[in-house]
């Protein structure tokens, strides 16, 4: 049985957080400077020790130092003999690091179909508009069978829907060229910001993320985010992308003794800024439900208000650090935060929140019965590991050894929407041929009606078809590439669900979000 993970003590009291309910998610929440980011690296040591692997992004360019054994600073030594923690040895932690440029990690990346249109749209801040001519440009390649995997083939396949709208407005509806230019324009300024080297092959495999080490610890996985941070919504939209198929991928589990991974989401305002209510409603949906898969998430921000409250009320673990009252709007935020907690007799809440200093917190966890304990105020238990960053050649140690090395570091460009529009040659061999397109679609339909695919009329062909040719997977390092079969089932599962649904909601469950409504067929490795 997992032993509780010590987050804080109060005199003689621990604050403990059961993992057991660790999957009931949670908050960690404070001013700039009043120490979140350890309260962070102490939870994250917390799971690895009880053999749970653990996702966080690296904001600030420190966190690798969970690698690193620590204890070195007079600080923490003076809290760890202030907290009477006999049994504080400074230890190191099992690592992976990540990094979308490739340069402080192993790549991240992802494809454009793996993305969906909803989150893209988004992505690229398109209107409503626009937003239905993308999803156009989606539907079309599916029934055509291109794969649209990187930038290069979205922007082939809306250079061509362009240049030829009229052929496809009986069938589609309208294609307004201004709604293709505004795409176009938008994807070559996600270009810049370093969404081509994103959006790519070999694809993430998320089973890479769930891993042990020989002493039964779980692996840390470390995004760097510090570049990332200059393009926010490049940042929220990939972490966003992360959890949705975690949530898509992972079986159903129910209550387990202690999470299969846990997934810390920092800066968490920038993933509800301006976010669309159709996209909302899918966040709560997942933050709601991924607990039965086993999934914990944990919201790290400077203000429990930057949460929505759909979303905050699923979040029943809480570390409160200091809030700053300097405005009337914060004294009202602080009363609010305050009456988050479960009271405490002794302890006005609203009156310590400003009071805390650096490393205190107010703690709330949920107990044996699922429910949240009384608030404590407590100071934040001192990582084990060495706090900041670490050096080049550490880094590169961390690289050379890591359990993925190799898999993801060269990038593959097999033949895709780009190559059958433009005649070009796909830089990769192909070594398969895709299972065929009627087989994969009646394996569909018998799977989820017990019987062949429903007559219908065929769509009629428009004047200037797209190349229907089926591209050639080949087998790449990472997650294995979905195949034209794949994809054609995946616009099978959409069509059933706009049958059902009957509102915008049909739209949102075709993007990356869909597994809420009829999960995409995959291949795993």
């Amino acid at each position: 049985m997992p032993h509780p993970i010590l987050v804080a003590r109060t005199g003689e009291k621990s604050l403990e957080l059961l993992p057991a309910l660790a999957n009931r998610h949670g908050l960690v929440a404070g001013a700039t400077g009043t120490g979140k980011t350890v309260t962070l690296q102490t939870l994250a040591e917390g799971f690895s020790a009880q053999g749970v692997p653990v996702f966080v992004a690296d904001v600030k360019g420190d966190l690798a130092g969970l690698s690193q054994p620590g204890g070195q600073s007079a600080k923490v030594r003076e809290r760890i003999t202030a907290l009477g923690l006999t049994d504080h040895t400074p230890t190191g932690f099992p690592v992976t690091l990540w990094d979308v440029f490739g340069q402080q990690g192993h790549p991240l990346r992802t494809t454009i179909s793996e993305m969906g249109p909803l989150l893209l749209a988004r992505l690229l801040q398109l209107n409503e508009t626009q937003s239905g001519v993308l999803n156009l440009i989606f539907k079309i390649a599916d029934e055509h069978g291109l794969l649209i995997l990187d930038l290069k083939d979205l922007r082939a396949v809306a250079k061509h829907l362009g240049e030829n709208a009229a052929a496809f407005t009986t069938q589609y509806g309208n294609i307004s060229p201004a709604s293709i230019g505004a795409i176009q324009r938008a994807l070559l300024a996600l270009e810049t910001q370093g969404g081509d080297q994103f959006f790519g092959e070999p694809a993430l495999n998320l089973e890479d993320l769930i891993q042990t080490d020989g002493q039964g610890r779980g692996v840390i996985n470390i995004l760097a985010a510090d570049q990332l941070m200059a393009s926010p919504k490049v940042y929220a939209t990939a972490l966003l992308w992360m959890l949705s198929e975690l949530f898509e991928t992972l079986p159903e589990v129910g209550d387990l003794p202690k999470p299969k991974l846990v997934f810390f989401f920092d800066e968490a305002h920038l993933l509800f800024n301006d976010i669309p209510d159709a996209l909302l409603e899918k966040v709560e949906q997942v933050v709601r439900l991924v607990r039965s898969k086993g999934v914990g998430v944990y919201f790290v921000t400077q203000n429990p208000r930057d949460v929505p409250d759909r979303v905050l009320g699923q979040l029943g673990n809480r570390v409160q650090h200091a809030l700053r009252a300097f405005t009337p709007l914060d004294q009202k935020a602080v009363r609010a935060a305050a009456q988050t907690f479960r009271p405490n007799p002794t302890l006005d809440t609203a009156a310590v929140l400003t009071e805390l200093g650096v490393g205190e917190a107010l703690v709330s966890f949920l107990d044996q019965k699922g429910q949240p304990t009384v608030v404590e105020r407590a100071f934040i238990v001192p990582p084990r590991s060495q706090l900041g960053p670490i050096t080049a050649a550490q880094r590169q140690q961390l690289l050379a050894s890591s359990l993925v090395a190799g898999v993801y570091d060269q990038a593959v460009d097999r033949e895709s929407a780009y190559e059958l529009l433009t005649g070009a040659v796909a830089s990769t061999p192909q070594q398969q041929a895709a299972p065929p397109v009627a087989e994969a679609k009646r394996g569909f339909w018998a799977s989820l009606f017990g019987g062949d695919e429903p007559a219908a009329a065929p769509p009629p062909a428009p004047t200037s078809p797209l190349p229907t040719v089926p591209p050639k997977p080949t087998r790449s390092a990472g997650r294995p590439p979905m195949s034209t079969a794949e994809m054609v089932t995946k616009t099978a599962t959409r069509t059933v669900t706009t049958v059902i649904a009957g509102t915008i909601a049909r739209e949102v469950a075709r993007g990356v979000l869909g597994g809420l409504l009829g999960g995409r067929t995959r291949r795993r490795r």
